[in-house]
This record gives C-alpha cells, sequence and structure tokens, in this order.
C-alpha cells in the first residue's frame, strides 16, 4: 500500500471563496491587464499567454504593464493605471 503525504499542513481558517469573473464571450471589448513583476521571463512568459487568449479571443484587447522591479510593490501609479484602464488583471512572475 502507498500512503501519501500532504505537506500543506492544517489551515487554522477556512478558505473564503470569492466570485471574480470576466466574461470574455461579451459582444463589447474586454480590456485585460497582464501585469509582468519584474523576475526574469516574467515578461516572456506573459507574451505567452497574450498569444494564447489572442487566439482564443480575437476581442480581447490587452494592455500590458511591468512592474519592473520583483522586490517593491507595485508603485500608486501603476496600480491606479490598470484599476482605470482594465476590467481584470493577470499578474505573473517569471524565473
Amino acid at each position: 500500500m502507498i500512503e501519501y503525504h500532504n505537506p500543506e499542513g492544517v489551515r487554522r481558517t477556512p478558505a473564503m471563496p470569492y466570485d471574480l469573473s470576466l466574461n470574455l464571450g461579451e459582444s463589447s471589448a474586454v480590456t485585460l491587464g497582464l501585469l509582468a513583476n519584474g523576475f526574469p521571463d516574467s515578461v516572456n512568459f506573459l507574451d505567452a499567454v497574450e498569444r494564447a487568449l489572442l487566439s482564443r479571443c480575437p476581442r480581447l484587447v490587452v494592455k500590458r504593464f511591468d512592474k519592473g522591479n520583483a522586490s517593491i510593490v507595485a508603485p500608486t501609479a501603476l496600480v491606479a493605471e490598470m484599476v482605470n484602464d482594465c476590467d481584470g488583471l493577470i499578474a505573473a512572475y517569471g524565473h
């Protein structure tokens, strides 16, 4: 018999699900932001994500952002721009 060990441990608080979604099938254009966080290849990874999304959702408008430095939080002005310009956002990192 094989026994598996789950290294996650026990949660002290229950997970709280949230409802966030972006309907990419709507008739109007949807703007999706892609945020690279400054790790190596984060931009390259999001290039591939963008190609995959556009191949499935050609009406999608993609706006790219790059934090540029993985060791800092996103600057307030950058966060404001993402909030104002995008209907949704995918944040990613590389390595």
